[in-house]
């Protein structure tokens, strides 16, 4: 039964920021759009389909480009340390965080595109990315961890793997990703060799 219990906290803890940023999304997207049928409709006469759509990605760059100034710095800080001392929140919006710095921060983790080899004996490999090359916090110098998205999923794994089994690919980072996640059926430009 604990283990159960466990299962269900790790599903929240991985379904959970997914299902909050989309509902956040949605009720926002509702909100703009039926405050435009009803105060923007009777001014100009007509509905603009999709004008919700247009006004909330505008919002949410507007913000992400206010959230870059001195101005809202602080303000940003204070929150992340109120958000820090509430324990399932801080673990939702660390994760939640840095899962988007990996893909649009300016950390960005998923730009080295690898494959590894898997199976010596059949030459199986498999293509995935490095997210950390050193590990000796774990007393793990000769490996590298590596994510390998799944293929039609938002979801991957975490190897840690030996160095001499990584090597870099000549595709972009974005290629790579389509790649996998199309489960190899999307078409790959090849690019200058990455040493």
């Amino acid at each position: 039964m604990k283990k159960l219990g466990s299962y269900f906290f790790q599903g929240v803890i991985l379904v959970a920021p997914i299902v909050i940023t989309i509902y956040i999304l949605y009720a926002v997207f509702v909100r703009v759009d039926g405050w435009l049928v009803h105060n923007l409709e009777p001014l100009i006469g007509f509905y603009i389909p999709g004008l919700g759509i247009v006004i909330l990605v505008a919002s949410v760059t507007l913000l992400g480009f206010i959230g870059q100034t001195a101005l809202v710095r602080p303000i940003k800080k204070l929150a992340g340390n109120l958000i820090r001392r509430i324990p399932l929140l801080n673990l939702l919006y660390s994760a939640l965080n840095d899962l988007f710095s990996a893909f649009v921060g300016n950390e960005k983790k998923f730009n080295v595109p690898v494959k590894v080899l898997f199976n010596q004996e059949n030459n199986l490999w498999k293509l995935g990315f490095i997210t950390k090359d050193s590990l000796e916090e774990f007393d793990l110098e000769e490996m590298t961890a590596v994510y390998f998205p799944h293929s039609y999923n938002f979801s991957g794994e975490l190897y840690i793997v030996p160095r001499d089994r990584v090597q870099p690919v000549s595709v972009s980072p974005a290629d790579a990703m389509k790649f996998v996640v199309s489960a190899g059926v999307t078409r790959v430009e090849k690019t200058a060799q990455i040493n």
